[in-house]
């Protein structure tokens, strides 16, 4: 956190002005350390600190951030940080797409799921009642400053469900990573050193190599929604912030690999039946994360409901993410809906893992 202003002058921006935000929890952990950095090197740093969760990736605090920005006073070079995880990130990287037509942002991620997937390739947004995250812009941030050592402070669950996010990477894209993550995957969870830092930079490696050949999501980048067409889903359905985001991916990614499975074997799998081999090897990776989300209390009609809202849709209908194998990840176009059906029934009956 000390060498946060340091890295911003390196960067470009100038030591003087700025907006921090930030959420409570994250406020009493973390604030004071990077406002006492920021004024051992003549910044002025002005902190808003925003109500936890997801509820806060909304219309009514987007609003609160324009009014409190637009009154204490900024200019087109005023940065604006975003410490904390996926929530403050996009919240605040919206708020800096948007303020002026454009601030310089700088990412400064608290979380497994920020660190590695939400603070890199510049995706920003809010949600609305219709779906999560259709209001946003695509906006990089001038400078991400990733510190592992703060993810000492998240509880075990928020930890797990961040690590969904890096087995999609290896999933989609890097069996070698799948492969350390099978072997590796408990020290990761157990943040334990040198094995989680080197994974989390692997991981996020993987994240940037990708959006740096695709940033606007025209192509490859459309790879790391594996699991989220599902996952969405079940947080709008059970309610933003219910659920931890990475908890819906994981249990979206068991149902991406049955619906993977299915379009290979050319008609739905039954969901009683175990996956073949490589979607079995693939799922028992994402099952080691020893998430107990299931979907109880969420019925199948409104999942397909909520699906239609999703953002990654195609004008042909419904768009997934499935896999030809580990590590090769696939666009696929005009998924039949009994294959749909049939993974969410597979999904409710094996849950995320646990």
């Amino acid at each position: 956190m000390a060498k946060v202003p340091e890295l911003a002058e390196r960067a470009g921006l100038d030591p003087g002005p700025a907006l921090v935000v930030t959420d409570e929890h994250v406020a009493d952990l973390h604030l004071g350390e990077l406002m006492e950095a920021f004024g051992a090197r003549s910044w002025k740093p002005r902190p808003l600190v925003v109500a936890p969760g997801e509820a806060s990736k909304s219309m009514d605090t987007y609003s609160l951030v324009m009014d409190w920005a637009l009154g204490v006073g900024i200019t087109r070079q005023t940065p604006v940080f975003a410490l904390g995880g996926g929530v403050v990130g996009d919240l605040a990287g919206f708020a800096a797409a948007t303020l002026l037509r454009g601030l310089p942002l700088v990412q400064i991620p608290t979380t497994v799921v920020a660190q590695v997937d939400s603070a890199l390739g510049g995706k920003t947004g809010i949600n609305h009642g219709v779906g999560k995250n259709l209001i946003g812009a695509f906006y990089p941030p001038r400078l991400v400053v990733s510190d592992w050592g703060l993810l000492r402070t998240l509880f075990r669950s928020e930890v797990r469900a961040g690590c969904a996010e890096i087995i999609k990477h290896g999933l989609v894209a890097d069996r070698p990573l799948a492969t350390r993550l099978q072997r590796d995957l408990g020290s990761l969870m157990g943040l334990r050193d040198p094995i989680a830092p080197e994974l989390l930079r692997d991981a996020a490696a993987v994240k940037a190599t990708i959006v740096s050949g695709d940033e606007r999501e025209a192509g490859r980048r459309a790879l790391l929604n594996f699991g989220h067409t599902f996952g969405h889903a079940i947080e709008k359905v059970a309610g933003y912030g219910r659920i931890l985001h990475g908890e819906a991916v994981a249990l979206g990614m068991r149902a991406a690999l049955h619906l993977s499975a299915s379009l290979k074997a050319g008609s739905p799998l039954a969901p009683e039946a175990d996956l073949p081999a490589p979607f079995a090897e693939a799922d028992a990776l994402v099952r080691d994360l020893r998430i107990r989300t299931t979907l109880d209390g969420l019925e199948t009609p409104e999942l397909m409901v909520a699906m239609q809202s999703d953002k990654k849709r195609a004008a042909a209908g419904l768009r997934f993410i499935v896999l030809d194998d580990i590590g090769a990840g696939r666009v696929a176009d005009g998924v039949p809906v009994e294959m749909v059906e049939a993974a969410w029934a597979y999904a409710r009956r094996v849950g995320a893992g646990g």
